[in-house]
């Protein structure tokens, strides 16, 4: 079981590509694996059924006791059948369902997979903060299949809002989660259910649970989402909102009832939001004229009906409940698939433009009514099996007096009246030949013909439903498994005299006879509101408009809290930010013991040539009128540390140090080419006395910080350690790298996430339309041979051919011709030319030496940095793009998969996030080498930094040079055209 989630989790990736090549046929690929382990299940049933329940575990978070185990009991067992089963076919039926050249196939196809993969670990889950993170990437999944139409603002809305409250409900079910494992001192589930711990703390945990599985599976107030989410393709909705996703919020009620149904908290909320969803979503379908919408808020209301049975508590009852789930799985997912059918080869859902599909789809008719049957619970469906066993089940417990069981037997009935009533409204607007204008027959629908594989999956499943009828009491064995672990009967009542049993066919017993007349008066509920409009609103509100106006008020409070603290005037900020620092460490220090210091003149002769130069400099900045003067001054006072660090036995730190302040030069460079040149040009700054003392006082702050600082520790350094802690758990004996990439890795991981977010930033703000880089291809007029001979180079006009005037020096750099004559350096680009793969070699150098010897990924990354910045000044932007033809989102994004990879496989092997192994070998003529894996984590930072110099110079410098040439052209066509 193990073996396969890791192949659910592998094999998705694998599909984009496949897809790419075969087209939809890669569905069927994908189906493979569901059906994998859809026999693995089966293969398991005779082990179930003897009572057994096949576990295996793995140590994942040993420090939490949190392992990634599973643990197929009954429940788990059917859920398996029900998500691998009818996952299987729907990825089959999506094979005739999608076009070849369909948009975003691979990627949809990946990611039905993955939540196939997801519900297969969360109901076979035995952790419970496990089956938390499978709860929550079931969400993310649904969220990107319920957008696969990413261009229609109904399918994002739909999707976001499928997200937000599924996602709210599970955050609120993580607190309850915590709470039932800190009680209980245990993450396992079945120790949880054998200790079955009480008392409030249990109860509070059980309400937040709830929150969790009622928000997962539309229960009302959260039930909106479910027909929103409609907006979704159709194998979407019959898979995650009829057999899978929808069925997690069950599967968790069905989980805990046999153990927590008693509780004082559980059944007020379990039976009563049941049988008030099971109502609204019965009326709300008869109301529908959309075929998907109609069996959106029939699931809603069988949801319901499947919440009451399963959270009821007693074993009867749970028996009924999980066949009642089975069952359901069946014909809604195959009544989904039909709509899918109908609407694919008509091009419509809506029951007024359908007519005479019946005569012309004898088959599809057929699977639907069979379908539709058995959801009403007609003999000899499994809806019948199941549906008379809930109402037997309620029954027994009603004529003893129990308050719930009365409230959940009428709640039942009066749902299964509405059922009966729209799964006609059903029929007869798909399939039934309707009275036209003058009452005659409408023109039938055209139907074109239909492939039996596009039929195969709703006709196995609809045929399903009758062997499941057929063949109830075989199922009693499998099933009973699970009832038996409920108690017979509500407290104080008295237990029955027999346990129930499924068969078809019980005598002529009272849940009969309500269940006849359950149909009866849907078939009267049907022909009612088929002679009345019913779109008009009932309700002044409903719990959709609630959802709306909370979105529309936490969008209005961020307006105001952003127009509030975001003014738009940086001195603002960053005096803002100065004031609170003064005021947090001078209170600190003000209410402190007294201060203590242990100062020394100075350590290194260095520090008394470089600390004046450095004051002078940053004086002069500040007396600086060109803003271009002041950057250079600032960056004396970095140059400056870089001769502190190098004096104090830091090489490292002193080369990043240059590094660093070399790119950060060319980036205020590129900044100020946009800009005046002389401060105050446009804006004067303001409260000048004001800005000294602030100064003046974050100074003061912190020196006296400083100061305290040298003689507050009272215990050794841990910084001590790492010279031995680099060798003998790093392996290696740079001690600043081997900490960034090893003792100190979550740091640069969360560093790194940081630049991401920095480039990210900078060129959100600067490209307007993308980031992407389609400015740098090399550009020229093909000859009439078809080559490019005539090269072209940039003017005010935009490219234009090089004139026979013009320079015909040969280019040493491919961008060089894109340049104007005058603006061009034969010497600069001979040097970048020669230099250039030179400095490349010496980044990788630094990268790989970095663990023994000075430099590391950052460093090398910087250095390979500098080399693009060459290129980007020699040529221009376009020899940029030829030096780096690739995106710097990629790069970016690699490198922090990189990074991120290198903290989860250790977990696959027993070890901490992180931990880096060591391989030793002899080689011939090399001698002995050794390779540490943390340098795979350097290669991530190096791709990182690399990643972030190039999105600085594509947006602070292409993408500028692109705004500058076509504002430039754009006056000068003004120009001629006056």
């Amino acid at each position: 079981m193990l073996l396969l989630l890791g192949a659910f989790a592998i094999t998705p990736m694998l599909l984009p590509w496949l897809a790419a090549r075969i087209g939809s046929r890669a569905f069927l690929v994908a189906a493979v694996l569901p059906l994998i382990a859809f026999a693995q299940a089966l293969m398991m049933t005779p082990t179930v059924v003897a009572g057994g329940a096949p576990f295996e575990t793995y140590a994942w978070i040993p420090s939490l006791d949190i392992a990634l185990s599973v643990r197929m009991d009954t429940l788990s067992w059917l859920m398996t059948l029900v998500v691998t089963g009818v996952g299987a076919l729907v990825m089959i039926y999506c094979r005739w369902y999608f076009d070849d050249n369909a948009e975003g196939l691979g990627q949809f196809s990946a990611v039905l997979l993955a939540f196939a993969g997801a519900m297969y670990g969360l109901v076979l889950t035995d952790d419970l903060v496990v089956l938390v993170m499978f709860w929550e990437i079931t969400s993310v999944l649904s969220y990107l299949l319920i957008g696969y139409y990413h261009r229609r603002a109904a399918s994002r809305r739909a999707a976001l809002q499928a997200l937000l409250v599924t996602t709210l409900g599970g955050l609120v079910m993580l607190i309850g989660v915590v709470l039932m494992v800190v009680e209980a001192g245990t993450s396992s589930i079945s120790l949880i259910l054998a200790e079955a711990p009480s008392g409030t703390v249990v109860n509070v945990a059980l309400v937040l649970l709830l929150v969790g599985a009622l928000s997962k599976s539309a229960i009302f107030p959260f039930h909106f989402w479910l027909p929103g989410a409609m907006a979704a393709p159709t194998p979407v909705s019959a898979y995650l909102h009829a057999a899978a996703m929808v069925k997690a919020g069950i599967y968790l009620i069905a989980l805990l009832a046999p153990v927590f149904a008693f509780t004082p908290t559980w059944r007020p909320i379990v039976i009563t939001l049941g049988v008030f969803t099971m109502l609204l979503g019965g009326f709300q379908a008869l109301r529908e004229s959309d075929l998907k919408r109609i069996l959106a808020f029939g699931t809603v209301s069988q949801l319901g009906m499947l919440a009451v049975a399963l959270g009821y508590g007693t074993r009867d009852a749970a028996l009924a409940g999980i066949a009642l789930l089975l069952g359901h799985a069946l014909f809604k997912s195959a009544l989904f698939l039909i709509v899918g059918v109908i609407d694919r080869q008509v091009g419509t859902r809506d029951i007024g433009e359908l007519s005479g599909i019946g005569r012309q789809a004898p088959l599809l008719a057929t699977a639907a009514f069979v379908s539709i049957a058995s959801m009403a619970g007609v003999i000899p469906t499994i809806g019948f099996v199941a549906k008379e066993a809930t109402l037997t089940a309620l029954l027994d417990e009603a004529v003893q007096g129990e308050v719930w069981g009365i409230i959940a037997l009428v709640g039942v009935a009066a749902g299964a009246v509405l059922t009966a009533g729209y799964g006609i409204r059903f029929l007869w607007g798909a399939f039934w030949t309707k009275p036209g204008v003058n009452g005659d027959p409408a023109p039938a629908t055209t139907w074109p013909k239909t492939s039996i594989g596009f039929l195969s999956a709703p006709l196995i499943l609809s045929t399903l439903t009758i062997l499941g009828g057929l063949f109830a009491a075989a199922l009693d064995a499998p099933l009973a498994g699970y009832a038996d672990q409920s108690p017979l009967s509500s407290p104080g009542i008295a237990a029955p005299d027999e346990i129930a049993h499924l068969a078809l066919w019980h005598g002529f017993e009272a849940a009969l006879w309500i269940s006849l007349g359950t149909l009866v008066l849907g078939a009267v509920a049907f022909w009612i509101t088929a002679k009345r409009d019913l779109t008009s609103r009932v309700l002044p509100f409903t719990a959709s408009d609630v959802y709306n106006i909370t979105l529309r008020g936490i969008a209005r409070l961020s307006v105001i809290t952003t127009s509030l603290t975001q003014r738009g005037s940086l001195p603002v900020y960053v005096g803002t930010i100065f004031v609170v620092l003064v005021a947090a460490e001078g209170t600190a220090l003000l209410a402190g013991s007294d201060w203590q210091s242990e100062l020394d003149l100075y350590q290194t002769p260095m520090q008394l040539l470089v600390a004046p130069v450095m004051i002078v400099a940053g004086i002069i900045a500040v007396r600086a009128r060109k803003r271009y003067t002041g950057v250079v001054l600032v960056s004396v006072t970095g140059l400056g540390m870089v001769l502190l660090f190098a004096s104090s036995g830091a090489p490292d730190l002193a080369l990043t140090q240059i590094l660093v302040e070399t790119v950060t030069l060319v980036a205020f460079a590129l900044v100020l080419r946009r800009i005046p040149s002389r401060l105050g040009d446009h804006n004067q700054s303001v409260a000048p006395v004001f800005r000294a003392l602030l100064a003046a006082a974050v100074g003061i702050t912190m020196a006296v910080v400083a100061i305290v600082a040298t003689a507050a520790r009272n215990t050794p350094p841990v910084s001590e350690q790492f010279p031995e802690l680099a060798y003998t758990l790093g392996h290696g004996k740079n001690v600043v790298n081997v900490a960034l990439v090893d003792i100190r890795g979550w740091d640069t991981m969360g560093e790194l996430s940081v630049l991401i977010l920095a480039a990210t930033g900078v060129a959100s703000l600067v490209f307007v339309t993308h980031r992407s880089d389609t400015l740098s291809q090399v550009q020229s007029i093909p000859d009439r041979f078809g080559r490019s001979r005539t090269p072209l180079v940039e003017t005010p006009d935009g490219m234009k051919p090089r004139t026979a005037g013009g320079s015909t020096r040969t280019a040493w750099l491919v961008g060089g011709q894109k340049i104007r004559p005058e603006n061009r350096s034969i010497l600069l680009e001979v040097i970048v030319r020669v230099l250039f793969h030179t400095i490349i070699l010496v980044s990788l150098y630094l990268l790989f030496a970095g663990h023994n010897l000075p430099g590391g990924g950052f460093a090398g990354g910087l250095v390979a940095g500098m080399a693009l910045v060459m290129r980007y000044v020699a040529g221009g932007r376009y020899e940029l793009g030829a030096a780096a033809p690739t995106d710097a989102g990629r790069l970016l994004g690699v490198g922090m998969s990189i990074a991120v990879a290198c903290a989860i496989v250790p977990l696959f092997f027993g070890a901490a996030p992180l931990t880096s192994a060591v391989f030793e070998a002899e080689i011939p003529v090399l001698g002995h080498i050794e390779f540490v894996t943390s340098t795979i984590f350097d290669i991530g930072v190096y791709l990182v930094v690399i990643g972030l110099v190039l999105d600085v110079l594509r947006s602070l410098g292409a993408e500028v040079d692109r705004q500058s040439m076509d504002a430039a052209g754009t006056t000068t066509r003004e120009v001629n055209i006056q």
